[in-house]
C-alpha cells in the first residue's frame, strides 16, 4: 500500500488540473497513490484522464456531490497511512509531501500537519502574500477563533483520524474544512511545517469570493461547535464572528469596495471589541482610508509599490 493518498476533487476543473496534478506528480515523495475525483464533471476530463501513463493516478467518476462528497469518496477509496488533499486550481511546490510525512512519522500525537500557503493569482504568478501561523500541539481554541490553516489544499491527515471524528459535512457547500479542522482538533495535535509549500490559486470562480455562501456555511460551523461545547468555552463565540467579519471586510477591499468592508468591520467590533487593538484591524483601518483618498487604482498602485520593497529587501537579506 502506498504511504499516502493524495485526493483531488475535480469539478469542471480541466482549465487548472491538469497543473495541480503535475505538481503532484512532481513530488520528491513518491509513494503515493494520486485519487482524482470527477464529481460529475461535464468537461473533457475522462479523455484527459485516459492520457495519463503513471500507474499511481486513479479516477474515481462519480454524480456531482459537491467538495465534501468528493473529498469523502477519495477518503472512502484511500489505502495510504496519510491522507492529503488538494483541490484541482491550487499547487504544491516539490517537498510539500516528504516534509509533512517526516513530520507526522516524528510526532506520533498528531493528527494533522499544515502548510504555509503562498496566494497566487490566476496564473499561478505569487502575489506576495503569505499566509503563515506557527500553531500547534492542542490548537482546538485557535482553530474555532481563527483558522490556521486557511485553505484544504495545506493539510495532511492521519487516515485513521477519520474514524474517530468521521467524514466531511455533505451540508456544508463552503467552509467544509474549517469544520473538518475543527473537530480534529478537538481530539489530535495539529502540527506545521513553517514553510511556504501550497501555492492557493485566487480568482474569480474561488469559492471564498462568494460571500454570501461562505458566511452562511461558516455560521452553521460555529453554531454546530458551539452547540456542545463547555459553557466557561461560550466567550470564543463572539471572538469567532469578531474574526471571521474582519476576514469578510478584507475580502471586501479586495473587490474594491471599501463601503462593504467598513460595514463588516463595523461588525467585527460589535461582536468582539477587542479586536480594535490587533494588527490585522489597525492594518484594515490604514486600507479603508487609503482607498477613500486614493480611490482603488491608487490603492491597488500603493499595495503593488509596498510588495515590490518587501520582495526586494527580502531577496537583500538572502
Amino acid at each position: 500500500m502506498p504511504k499516502v493518498s493524495v485526493v483531488i476533487p475535480a469539478y469542471n476543473a480541466m482549465k487548472y488540473l491538469p497543473a495541480t496534478v503535475e505538481s503532484v506528480l512532481q513530488q520528491t515523495f513518491t509513494d503515493i497513490e494520486i485519487l482524482i475525483i470527477n464529481d460529475g464533471s461535464s468537461d473533457n476530463i475522462i479523455a484527459w484522464t485516459t492520457q495519463i501513463t503513471d500507474p499511481r493516478v486513479q479516477v474515481i467518476s462519480q454524480e456531482n456531490q459537491g467538495l465534501s462528497g468528493a473529498r469523502n469518496t477519495g477518503i472512502n477509496h484511500a489505502s495510504g497511512e496519510y491522507i492529503a488533499f488538494i483541490d484541482a486550481d491550487d499547487l504544491w511546490l516539490p517537498t510539500k509531501l516528504e516534509k509533512q510525512v517526516k513530520c507526522l512519522d516524528n510526532y506520533p500525537q498528531a493528527g494533522l500537519v499544515y502548510t504555509w500557503t503562498a496566494w497566487t493569482d490566476e496564473t499561478g504568478k505569487p502575489t506576495g502574500v503569505i499566509v503563515a501561523s506557527d500553531v500547534e500541539g492542542y490548537v482546538w481554541e485557535q482553530m474555532v477563533v481563527n483558522d490556521k490553516i486557511s485553505n484544504g489544499s495545506s493539510a495532511m491527515v492521519r487516515r485513521i483520524c477519520f474514524d474517530k471524528v468521521g467524514l466531511f459535512d455533505t451540508e456544508l457547500t463552503s467552509s467544509e474544512d474549517r469544520d473538518m479542522w475543527i473537530r480534529l482538533a478537538a481530539h489530535y495535535h495539529f502540527a506545521v511545517v513553517k514553510e511556504p509549500l501550497t501555492l492557493y490559486r485566487r480568482h474569480s470562480q474561488s469559492m471564498s469570493k462568494n460571500r454570501p455562501k461562505m458566511l452562511k456555511n461558516i455560521r452553521r460551523v460555529f453554531e454546530k461547535t458551539f452547540e456542545t461545547v463547555p459553557t466557561e468555552l461560550l466567550y470564543l463565540r463572539n471572538r469567532s464572528y469578531g474574526w471571521i467579519n474582519l476576514y469578510t471586510a478584507w475580502t471586501c477591499m479586495d473587490e474594491k469596495n471599501h463601503q462593504e468592508a467598513i460595514k463588516y468591520r463595523r461588525l467585527a467590533l460589535l461582536h468582539y471589541p477587542q479586536i480594535f487593538f490587533t494588527a490585522y484591524f489597525l492594518r484594515l483601518s490604514v486600507a479603508i482610508v487609503i482607498m477613500q483618498l486614493l480611490g482603488s487604482q491608487g490603492y491597488d498602485n500603493l499595495r503593488s509599490l509596498i510588495r515590490n520593497l518587501r520582495r526586494l529587501v527580502l531577496g537583500a537579506a538572502t
